[in-house]
C-alpha cells in the first residue's frame, strides 16, 4: 500500500530524528540513537512480513508502534542505556490485543503546548516569500507552503492523528509584527473549532513579552478580546537594541507583568524556560527565578514550559551546582520552599528526550522527586514535529528501570502517574473537569470525524521543524531573532 503522505514507505511511527521546535539548535541524533532507528526498520519489515501485512498497513496499526518502540529498546539496552525502557510484551509488535494492552490507552489528554502558523499574517511582510520554504513540510502540496503549518495541519495531526483530546494554543517568541502566529490568529483558530464541535477542544494563551513597548496594556485588549487560560511570556527575549531579557521576579518587567495578568484574572503564567535561543540573553532562559516569583504570588500559578531543559546539558542526577538545564529550576524551587504553584511542562522535553532513556529517566525521576506527580504537565510542541501520537505512545511505554529507581530514589512511572501527567493535572490547573468533557467530546463532530477517518487513516510521521542548522538559521529570520 502507497501512501501520498509518505511516498518512500521509510517513515517511522516513533520518529527519532534531529528535528527542533525552532527554538534551538538541531541536535544530531548520537550513534546509539541511529542504530537504534536502523534496527527499527527491520524489524518492522521482518514483523510485517510475518503478519502477512503490505509494511504501510502494518506501520498505521498499533502493531507498527509496537514493533518500533521493542526494537529501540533493544538497540538502547545494548547501548548500554538501561536507565528507562519502552515496556513493551514481546507479541505486542505480532499480537493486535498485547500492542493494545500498552499502547490504546483511554487517559484524557490534555496538550498545553501547541502551535500553528498563520499563513496570512502580518509577519509575512517582513519574512519574504520564503519564509519556512524548504522546512521539511514545506512541500506537502498546498498552492502556498505556508499552508502547511496552518491552522488545518493542527487540527487534522493533533486530533485525527492522535489520542489528544485537547489542547492549549501558544505562542512562539516575537512581538505583534514578527510572530508567525499572531494573537487574533490564535483567536480564529479556537473559535473555529469551538464552532466545529460545539465544546472547547481548544484553549487560548494571551502573549506579553514585557520588553516590548506596549505589551502590557496590550494584554488589556488581549482579555477582553477572549476568554484567556494563561499568559505566555519568553523570559529571554528582548529587543536586539535593548533589553535582552528579564526575570519574573525583578521589579521592572517581571513583576508589572506578573500584576497585570492578576489585575486581569488570569491567574496562570506560562514561561518559556530552558531551550536557550543562543548566547544572547541566555542567562534569562534558566529557571532560577521561578522558586522566589512564585513565593511571592502565591495566588497565581507557573507553568514552566520545557521545565528548564537545555539540550547543551545532559540530565543526570539531581546537581544543585547545576548552571542551566533542569537542575536550575529543581534547585529554584528548594530554595523557596517548594511553592505549591509551580508546574513543570514537557513540551520539546520529552520528545527530545525518547532518543536516550537514561536522559529520560533522570529527567523524569527528577521531576517527580521534586515536584510530585500532581505538578507535571503534559505538552508536545506540536506541530513542530507533527502529529505527537508518537509522543504519547512512547511515553505510554515508558519507564523508570528497577535498577534507577532503587539507586537514585526515583519513583516507577506508573499507569496512574501517567494519567494525571497526560491531563488530568492540566485540567485541574485550567479549571476542567476530564468526566464531564468526556461526555461532551465522545458525542462531538470531531469525534465523528475521526472515527470515520480511522477507516483510511493517514498519518504522515512526518517533523515538520528544522532538521539542519541551515533550517534553523533560516526559521530563526523570519522571526525577526536574525538579520
Amino acid at each position: 500500500m502507497t501512501s501520498p503522505t509518505d511516498p518512500d514507505l521509510r517513515r517511522l511511527p516513533i520518529k527519532l530524528d534531529s528535528t527542533s521546535n525552532g527554538e534551538f539548535a538541531p541536535v544530531a541524533l548520537d550513534a546509539a540513537a541511529r542504530h537504534a532507528r536502523a534496527l527499527a526498520r527491520g524489524a518492522v519489515d521482518a514483523a510485517a512480513r510475518r503478519t502477512g501485512q503490505d509494511r504501510r498497513r502494518y506501520l498505521v496499526s498499533l502493531l507498527g508502534a509496537a514493533a518500533t518502540l521493542s526494537a529501540l529498546d533493544r538497540a538502547f539496552a545494548a547501548a548500554g542505556k538501561r536507565g528507562g525502557g519502552y515496556m513493551l510484551p514481546a507479541e505486542a509488535p505480532f499480537e493486535l490485543a498485547a500492542a493494545q494492552a500498552a499502547l490504546a490507552g483511554d487517559e484524557f489528554i490534555f496538550d498545553v503546548q501547541l502551535h500553528h502558523v498563520n499563513p496570512q499574517g502580518a509577519w509575512r511582510k517582513n519574512a519574504g516569500p520564503n519564509a519556512f520554504k524548504g522546512m521539511p513540510n514545506s512541500d506537502c502540496g498546498k498552492p502556498d507552503h505556508v499552508e502547511c503549518f496552518s491552522s488545518g495541519a493542527l487540527l487534522k495531526d493533533v486530533f485525527l492523528d492522535s489520542d489528544t483530546a485537547m489542547g492549549v494554543l501558544s505562542h512562539v517568541p516575537g512581538g505583534a509584527d514578527t510572530n508567525p502566529l499572531d494573537f487574533e490568529a490564535a483567536g480564529a483558530t479556537r473559535e473555529a473549532a469551538r464552532a466545529l464541535d460545539g465544546t472547547e477542544r481548544l484553549l487560548l494563551h494571551g502573549r506579553c513579552m514585557p520588553t516590548l513597548p506596549g505589551e502590557l496594556d496590550g494584554m488589556d485588549a488581549q482579555a477582553a478580546r477572549h476568554k484567556l487560560a494563561a499568559f505566555k511570556t519568553y523570559t529571554q527575549f528582548g529587543p536586539r537594541d535593548g533589553d535582552s531579557g528579564f526575570f519574573l521576579d525583578d521589579e521592572r518587567h517581571g513583576t508589572p507583568f506578573i500584576e497585570r495578568a492578576r489585575k486581569l484574572g488570569v491567574r496562570n503564567i506560562a514561561v518559556h524556560k530552558g531551550l536557550a535561543f543562543g548566547p544572547r540573553g541566555y542567562e534569562f532562559s534558566t529557571a532560577r527565578d521561578i522558586g522566589p516569583a512564585a513565593k511571592r504570588h502565591p495566588d497565581m500559578g507557573f507553568l514552566v514550559y520545557h521545565a528548564g531543559f537545555d539540550t547543551g546539558v545532559k540530565e543526570g542526577p539531581y546537581d544543585p551546582r547545576a548552571e542551566a538545564g533542569v537542575d536550575v529550576l529543581i534547585r529554584s524551587v528548594i530554595e523557596a520552599g517548594h511553592p505549591r504553584n509551580v508546574y513543570a511542562e514537557l513540551g520539546s522535553t520529552w520528545r527530545f528526550v525518547m532518543r536516550d532513556p537514561d536522559q529520560a529517566a533522570h529527567l523524569m525521576g527528577k521531576l517527580l522527586k521534586t515536584f510530585g506527580e500532581d505538578h507535571i504537565l503534559w505538552g508536545t510542541d506540536s506541530i513542530w514535529y507533527g502529529s505527537p501520537q508518537d509522543q504519547i505512545q512512547a511515553f505510554r511505554a515508558f519507564d523508570i528501570r528497577p535498577e534507577f529507581q532503587q539507586k537514585y530514589g526515583y519513583p516507577a512511572i506508573t499507569p496512574a502517574i501517567k494519567r494525571k501527567i497526560f491531563g488530568l493535572n492540566a485540567a485541574r490547573v485550567y479549571g476542567l473537569k476530564p468526566d464531564e468533557m468526556r461526555k461532551k467530546l465522545v458525542k462531538d463532530p470531531v469525534q465523528k470525524r475521526k472515527a470515520e477517518y480511522a477507516n483510511d487513516p493517514q498519518p504522515s510521521f512526518a517533523t515538520y521543524g528544522p532538521r539542519t542548522r541551515s533550517e534553523f538559521l533560516a526559521f530563526r529570520r523570519i522571526q525577526g531573532e536574525l538579520p
